[in-house]
């Protein structure tokens, strides 16, 4: 433990935990919008998903609360390198400023309106608290209808923009957030940095396109 709380005090140690948890959190991301896009399956195929997981209940609290620890260590790690960064540089640049993108000079700002966006989003669909009449809708088969539950909520149009807008924040987060965790762990090279950089913002673009998706479709009425 005081192995672990020493390395973790230094620097190098918090770009390693932002690093990892960052590529979990990615990788959840992907793995979460798969679910979603279930939606264009149907009622059937996307409540028989939902209901597989709820089966589950202790395997999907653990999950639950590990991306719950994994996200808040992301966020401390985040704050504390911004502290030190900012420590360490406590004036402007007066010459030679490093070329930094939108997403690079935001991405502490947009993470943190991410997590409020997640908060939300749990209240609304996970924990029932903003609609709790989503629990009690149910399928011909008795199920939990979480499909009637998505497209209920995306007809709000309040709820859509909203959405849509956080997964703007996203995945500007992403399009540097990604190439910036492998540099972080030591995988990504200046002959790599290009792609990389590439890698990240493709990734970000079909997160975008993937979940942004949802909320246009039920809206327009593709989804009904």
């Amino acid at each position: 433990m005081n192995l672990f709380s020493r390395a973790y005090h230094s620097s190098l140690g918090k770009k390693y935990v932002m690093a990892i948890t960052g590529l979990l959190l990615f990788l959840f991301v992907i793995v979460h919008m798969a679910g979603n896009l279930q939606v264009y399956l149907g009622r059937e195929a996307m409540n028989t998903y939902a209901a597989l997981l709820a089966s589950k209940p202790a395997l999907l609290w653990t999950a639950r609360v590990g991306l719950l620890i994994i996200t808040m260590l992301h966020i401390i790690s985040a704050l504390q390198l911004a502290a030190e960064n900012r420590a360490a540089r406590p004036q402007n640049y007066a010459e030679g400023k490093p070329i930094a993108t939108f997403a690079s000079r935001t991405i502490l700002v947009s993470g943190l309106i991410i997590f409020a966006f997640i908060v939300y989003h749990l209240m609304h669909f996970t924990l029932g608290v903003t609609n709790p009449d989503f629990a009690d809708l149910q399928d011909p088969l008795g199920q939990h209808d979480v499909y009637q539950m998505v497209v209920e909520g995306f007809r709000n149009p309040y709820v859509s923009v909203f959405y849509i807008v956080s997964m703007g924040l996203l995945c500007l987060h992403l399009s540097h957030g990604v190439s910036s965790l492998f540099q972080s762990l030591g995988i990504r090279r200046k002959t790599t940095v290009a792609s990389f950089n590439r890698f990240a913002q493709v990734s970000a673009f079909v997160i975008f396109v993937g979940n942004c998706s949802i909320p246009i479709a039920i809206m327009s009425g593709y989804v009904r």
